[in-house]
């Protein structure tokens, strides 16, 4: 199976990124975590997309704060798909990581999930390595029907509750 590189700009996103750890974990994906910046470290970033594919990752996580430059620097030095999380921050509530991380020029793409959004990520990493991987398709078949299965458990308890 492929892993997933996890990258992160600072170690201070560590606590939303131990969000795709542990879906990852769940789902018994490898994975690898790092912290590159792409500002700070840019060298370091560029080798390890560059050679992303060569060392068996089939998908990047990259979170990022503020300017959140990290996902598209991976992503200029690689083909795997990247997926960028913005990590909010103390200015602007995470829209300026947002908007670095979606706005990426034509030609070199980057997934992008919600502020903070490290779970999905990892389940959209997951869904990635799933196409070639009919073991871990059947996974995330079965996480989400354990997952309807408590929306519909919720519902019945609730529309008991108000029930006339």
């Amino acid at each position: 199976m492929k892993k997933v590189g996890i990258v992160m700009g600072s170690d201070s996103d560590l606590p939303v990124v131990e969000k795709a750890i542990t879906t990852l974990k769940e789902f018994d994906v490898p994975y690898e975590v790092h912290v590159f910046s792409a500002h700070r470290t840019p060298e370091e970033a560029k080798s390890f997309s560059a050679h992303a594919r060569d060392a068996g990752f089939g998908a990047i996580i990259a979170a990022a704060g503020k300017a959140a430059h990290l996902a598209g620097a991976i992503a200029a030095n690689t083909t795997i798909p990247v997926i960028g999380i913005p990590v909010k921050s103390s200015t602007l509530d995470g829209l300026d990581a947002l908007l670095s991380t979606v706005q990426m020029p034509s030609g070199i793409p980057v997934a992008t999930v919600a502020i903070d959004g490290a779970a999905n990520a990892a389940l959209l990493a997951i869904q990635v390595l799933s196409v070639y991987d009919a073991a871990l398709a059947e996974k995330l078949d079965e996480a989400r029907r354990i997952a309807a299965k408590k929306v519909l458990e919720k519902d019945k308890e609730i529309a008991s509750k108000y029930a006339d």
